[in-house]
């Protein structure tokens, strides 16, 4: 059996699903479970199918190995989300005690399946420890941000990293907002989504606040002017031709010297992933210099 994705962008070859039918089971199970499971609403048990059915052929045409999740008493209505209470890595499955009281059981669901499948374990994040898979986030083989919020303490973080030690070299802790308050689902996962290796797209009201200041303070220190701005990109002024001497080095950054009321020297550049963010602060101070 193939495992061990350390990636959110890399090609999909395998993938664990739940069917409805195996998590909502019915509308009269919706309609008796949806509140305490805190949906804003009580779900359509037959859009619901017609909706998945369109997903799954989606996946089905994609994707070469499909595995479903079977019915299991331990689980309720989230179990269709499978990729939270665990992460694959290539020594196997590292699984997590929900945050959420009603999930605390789905773990042993989807191990007792995935060991029946070949997939090793190679360990669990146990009490007071908490995590939850959307709160981890790839940003490449040996790189991961995980949110630290209300879905994932620092006891689920340090379990992490010690059973991760020698596959992972950078953890990039990011605190989480408040938010709606702390019955909001919300992941780290929620306000930062990775379409490629160079693309990201980004809720810009939750975004954190350090690595903003982190990325505008380091470019002042380049000798360029930057604009307030709270957009995901950062508007500033420098030298003229600095977009060429970028693009020299493999840095592309936007030239925006035709934008109407502006001249030569603006640049707009994007909030990108760590690594990329300091190879562009590095090659600007070497340019600015």
């Amino acid at each position: 059996m193939k495992y061990g994705c350390q990636s959110m962008v890399g090609k999909v070859e395998a993938i664990l699903l739940k069917r409805p039918e195996q998590a909502f089971i019915s509308q009269e199970n919706l309609d008796k479970t949806w509140e305490e499971f805190r949906y804003f609403g009580c779900p359509d048990y037959q859009k619901v199918l017609e909706e998945y059915n369109a997903f799954e052929k989606i996946i089905q045409d994609n994707v070469e190995q499909v595995f479903y999740l079977p019915q299991d008493a331990r689980t309720g209505l989230d179990s269709i989300y499978t990729h939270d209470p665990l992460k694959i890595t290539r020594k196997g499955a590292i699984y997590f005690p929900m945050g959420k009281e009603l999930r605390s059981r789905e773990y042993q669901a989807t191990q007792a399946y995935l060991e029946s499948i070949g997939i090793p374990t190679l360990g669990h994040i146990t009490p007071p420890g908490k995590m939850e898979g959307g709160d981890v986030l790839w940003i490449d083989e040996k790189t991961v941000a995980i949110g630290r919020g209300y879905r994932t303490n620092d006891e689920g973080i340090r379990q992490f990293k010690e059973l991760t030690r020698d596959l992972i070299d950078e953890y990039i802790i990011v605190p989480m907002p408040h938010g709606d308050g702390v019955d909001c689902c919300l992941h780290l996962m929620s306000i930062i989504s990775f379409v490629d290796t160079d693309k990201a797209v980004v809720y810009s009201k939750y975004m954190p606040v350090f690595f903003r200041e982190y990325l505008l303070e380091k470019l002042k220190e380049t000798g360029v002017f930057v604009y307030g701005s709270s957009a995901n990109y950062i508007f500033f002024k420098a030298k003229k031709g600095l977009w060429k001497d970028c693009m020299d080095r493999g840095i592309s950054i936007r030239d925006c010297g035709n934008y109407e009321g502006l001249g030569e020297g603006f640049y707009r550049i994007a909030v990108r992933t760590r690594e990329e963010n300091e190879k562009l602060l590095k090659t600007l101070h070497e340019i600015m210099e």
